[in-house]
Parts: C-alpha cells; structure tokens; sequence
C-alpha cells in the first residue's frame, strides 16, 4: 500500500456502512484521517458500528442528520447503493463536498495494478475466470471489489507483485476521479438498474467512467457483438481490445467453434467447462486479458477447461437419479435468463422462474423458451410467467417459492433432464436477495441427494 498524506487530519464522512463502508472507515483511518461514519441502523442493532466505535472511529447511528454536514468534511466516501437524489448527497453537492466510492479511494494507495470489470452481465463470471487464470499462472490476482471483497481492504496488503482483478458496479463508477485501470473490460450493456439511473444513457455513462483517465497504454476490452461497444470504441484514449462471436476481430473470437487470439487458436468452444453463448463471451473477454499480461495458451486454455462456475451463476449443483440441477439465482433480469437458456436442450429442460414483479412483461423470453419440458413458476410474477407459458404451449405449474419449485422440477424431471433455476426478476418480493434465494435451491438439491442416495 502506497503511503500517502492528503487525507492527514482531514474530517471524511463515510456514509453507510456494509463491508465497504466499514473497509474505507479504516483505510482512512489508517491514512491519518478523522473519520465519522454514518448509518441509517440504530447502533444497537449495528455490530459494526459498535467495532469501529471500539477502534477509535466517530460513529453516528439511527439517522441522517443534515446539520452533520455543517462540520467541515474535505470528502465523503459513500455506500454504492445509496442513490444521488438522497438528501444527504445532495447538501454535500451543495457544499461541494467531493463524494466517492471507497474503490476511488483504494485506488488512490494501490501498489498493484487493476484489471477493472464492469458489464450488465457476465461480470461475477469474467472476474472469477480472469483471476483464476492469473493465480494459475504463478501470477497473483487478487479479487476485489463488486465481487465481495472491498477493494479498500484487499489494497492494504497488495504490492506491486499482485494484480487487483477487481469487479465493479455502476454504481461503484460514478464515484471516481482518478481512478484508472491498465485493463478494463465491459462485458455487455443492457438497460439494467434504470431506476437508479433513470435512462439507459445514464447508466452507460456511469459504466463508461471506468476509461475516464485511461491512455494509449493501456487496454479497454469491449464486446463487439453490440454495435454500443463498437459507438463507444471510438471514444476512449484507450488501446482497444475487441471480442465477439460473431465476427473475426482484432482480438479475441470464435470462429470455427473455436476460441481464439488473433489467429492463435486458444481452445475449442466445447472445451470451455460451463455452459451457455454467454460463457463463451466470458472465455474471450479473459482470453484477452490474458493475452495482454503474458499468461500462456495453455494456462488460459486448462483453466477455462476446469472453470466450473461461480455460486449462483449457472452453478453445476450435480445430479440425482440422472437429473441434472444449476443455480442461476443471480439471473435477475430477462437477458440474463435468456443466455442461461442458450446452453440447454429444452426438450430436456425444466425452468424454474419467477420473483418481483417490476412492471415488464416477458415476451422478450418466448422464442428462448420455446419447447421446454416445463416450467415451475412462483413470486409476484408468476400470473405473467403462466400466460407466457400458456401462449408457447409450456406445461406450467405455480408453486409457493424456490422450495417447493425444486421438490416439483424434481417430480417432473426423468433421467437425463436438467433442473434450472434461472429467475428472469429479482428476489426482493420474497427474498432478501438472490443468494439466499440460491441457497434455498442448494439445500433442497442436498435433501433430495440424501432422500434418493444418489
């Protein structure tokens, strides 16, 4: 970690707290700062207040109290999820107070470089993919950011020797300045978190800020396949790195149900160990990062061979009685269900869907469902997944939640069927997100292997 003195007995304000909140309350402490944070959980009911309270750090818990930014705060370093229009926000802007995210921070005292990732989909994947590579390699990759691991705690034991693959949001992006990665990646872009963003222009310039400062020497890997990507290549300072499936670029591609790198053949598409065309964009996008740090063709070509997902996204949970089962809790949107669908025979397939109802339809989803063995349905969405169903002639059935979804997937299903839970929503009409929404698949997958013996 960089030493550094800007923040020396300067008063910051960290506004929420959750795991970053909690990393960059220390960081800056640890950086010489006077650090108040503030959270909207009542301190009782707040273990990690009660922590940074007990390490030397101003906490003020329960509210948000406006005249607290009367004090003379040089910056505020605020949660991701908490939107711009939020009053507190807004009266820091007022007093032109600088707001970042605690990746802008981390970024500021990185010692190591950064693979940043960002997409509307494919992100969690192409993070775990491309630091696998790395670690296989000999060379360390060190997960960070959007993908669990606060940057700002990952960067304090970082040197020059690692490489930070870090994992970030639209909502992470709109709070740096100066942050710049040597690589980037987008894996796609979709209108996604519009009501964060409110249009999809505003969402694409959020993600767009992660090649805010970079140069000709550094690499922007950007997804072909989308005309956006090809609009966006002309904009940016940044040496750019195209992959598509569906052209030869100068880059990554396939092109004969092959993986490859400028006419370096990489490996076969069927070799890649996950399913699905949106697997096989991942692959490219690491493929290409690879490339570009010096990792040899067959590291890159074993590991993407022994991939075998990330929890929640397409996750290989094995089979019973031949019946296969994957989660993909963390498909929340149409898009994202619809790559899932890609790497399945739906003659064989039994699809689990359903959860918080936002206000869209699914006719987007018909041609991708078309011919499935079943569909199991639940959630606030559940009416408009049955007719959808109905209108592709689909036996559908509506259950009570993921439990009972997977006990009745299970008694439909015969031997050399799949199971898969792939939602097309959100979990909040049920659960308090996807991953325990996941779980839940998890634990009926295992009570079902022990009740069967398989």
């Amino acid at each position: 970690m960089k030493t550094i003195t800007q923040f020396e007995n300067k008063k910051v304000l960290v506004l929420g707290l959750a795991r970053s909140g909690q990393a960059a309350a220390r960081l800056l402490a640890k950086l010489g700062a006077i650090v108040t944070v503030n959270d909207g959980k009542p301190f009782e009911e707040n273990p990690t207040a009660q922590e940074l309270l007990e390490e030397g750090i101003k906490v003020l818990c329960g509210s948000h109290p406006l005249e607290l930014l009367d004090e003379e705060f040089a910056l505020m370093v605020k949660n991701p999820g908490i939107p711009y229009r939020n009053p507190m926000i807004v009266r820091a802007r007022e007093k032109g107070i600088p707001i970042w995210t605690e990746v802008e921070l981390a970024a500021l005292v990185s010692e190591a470089p950064i693979v940043g990732i960002t997409g509307s989909n494919g992100k969690t994947t192409t993070t775990t993919m491309i630091a696998d590579v790395f670690n296989n390699s000999g060379q360390s990759g060190l997960l960070a950011g959007n993908i669990g691991y606060p940057a700002s705690e990952v960067v304090i034991k970082a040197t020059e020797s690692d490489t930070l693959i870090m994992e970030l949001s639209s909502f992470q992006l709109m709070g740096v300045d100066t942050f710049k990665p040597h690589i980037a990646v987008i894996t796609n872009l979709e209108p996604t978190h519009l009501d964060y963003h409110g249009t999809f222009e505003d969402y694409v310039a959020a993600k767009w800020q992660i090649q805010k400062r970079m140069t000709a020497a550094d690499f922007m890997v950007l997804n072909f396949n989308q005309g956006i990507a090809r609009r966006l290549a002309e904009e940016t300072r940044a040496t750019v790195i195209p992959f598509s499936t569906i052209d030869k670029v100068d880059g990554a591609y396939l092109q004969d149900d092959a993986l490859f790198f400028k006419d370096e053949k990489i490996m076969a598409r069927s070799e890649i160990g996950v399913p699905g065309d949106h697997n096989v964009e991942n692959a490219l996008a690491t493929i290409a990062v690879a490339k570009l740090s010096g990792i040899s063709n067959d590291v890159i070509r074993e590991t993407l061979m022994l991939f075998g997902g990330v929890k929640h996204r397409l996750q290989s949970v094995g089979s019973i009685n031949g019946i296969a089962f994957f989660n993909d809790s963390k498909s929340t949107n149409i898009l994202a269900t619809q790559k899932a669908l890609s790497g399945f025979d739906n003659d064989h397939l039994i699809l689990i869907a359903g959860g918080l109802d936002r206000g869209n339809d699914f006719d987007a989803l018909l041609p991708d469902i078309k011919g499935l063995k079943a569909m199991v349905v639940l959630g606030e969405t559940a009416d408009k997944l049955t007719s959808l169903a109905e209108t592709a002639a689909i036996p559908v059935y509506h259950v009570a939640d993921v439990a009972a979804a997977t006990q009745k997937a299970f008694e439909l299903a015969t031997s050399g069927d799949t199971v898969l839970l792939s939602p097309a929503n959100a979990s909040w009409d049920m659960y308090p997100n996807f991953e325990v929404r996941g779980d839940e698949f998890l634990k009926v997958v295992e009570t079902l292997r022990g009740e069967h013996h398989a």
